[in-house]
């Protein structure tokens, strides 16, 4: 009986490892076979191009492929297809990484679908401000620069050294990695952290 189920459980651990096998095979095959080398250099983030929206721009970049999906799984595509102009702080994948697996699951489910555009539009600054602009609203403000976002809530903004840091209204930070990427509809500011609002 005990040869059974194991002769059993190896039989069905073989089987989900040939699933796996199965579906990377299509993968690495679509990768290959696509013509994804063609938009592999409009698609990194220094060469985003300042002709194309932040929408397009984010959903062709190799780094931001988290926030496109949340942009999208929000319904915020259309907004930032949109005139504007907009300022973005854009985190990258390493950012979303940070976040628990169980907040982040739980954004991208359909019932939260309101919670997540709230975190979205907390990336997002009515106008475009370059960090020049930036930097000189900080220095305006004697050090910090207080940002109103597109959900209504505030953004602190401050130098550390040369670098432009964030910090959320809920007390976490974000440190801009790489600025002024522009866009047809404003810019996008690259970030090392997704910024949590008060929810």
């Amino acid at each position: 009986m005990k040869t059974h189920l194991i002769l059993t459980a190896a039989a069905a651990a073989l089987a989900l490892s040939g699933c796996g096998d199965k579906k990377e095979t299509p993968a690495e095959t679509t990768t290959v076979a696509g013509s994804e080398t063609a938009p592999a250099p409009a698609a990194s983030p220094p060469a985003m191009l300042a002709s194309s929206t932040i929408a397009a721009n984010l959903a062709a970049s190799p780094d931001h492929k988290s926030l496109a999906a949340a942009v999208t799984q929000a319904g915020l595509v259309q907004t930032l297809s949109g005139a504007g102009p907009f300022t973005v702080f854009a985190p990258n994948d390493a950012a979303f990484v940070q976040v628990p697996p169980v907040t982040r699951d739980g954004w991208m489910r359909p019932a939260q679908k309101d919670v997540l555009a709230s975190v979205l539009k907390y990336h997002v600054v009515p106008g475009k401000l370059t960090a020049a602009d930036l930097s000189a609203k900080i220095a305006e403000g004697g050090g910090k620069a207080v940002l109103k976002t597109a959900d209504g809530q505030d953004l602190a903004a401050t130098k550390s050294g040369d670098a432009i840091l964030l910090t959320s209204a809920s007390g976490n930070k974000a440190t801009v990695t790489q600025a002024d990427v522009g866009q047809a509809n404003g810019v996008v500011h690259v970030i090392d952290a997704v910024l949590v609002p008060k929810m």
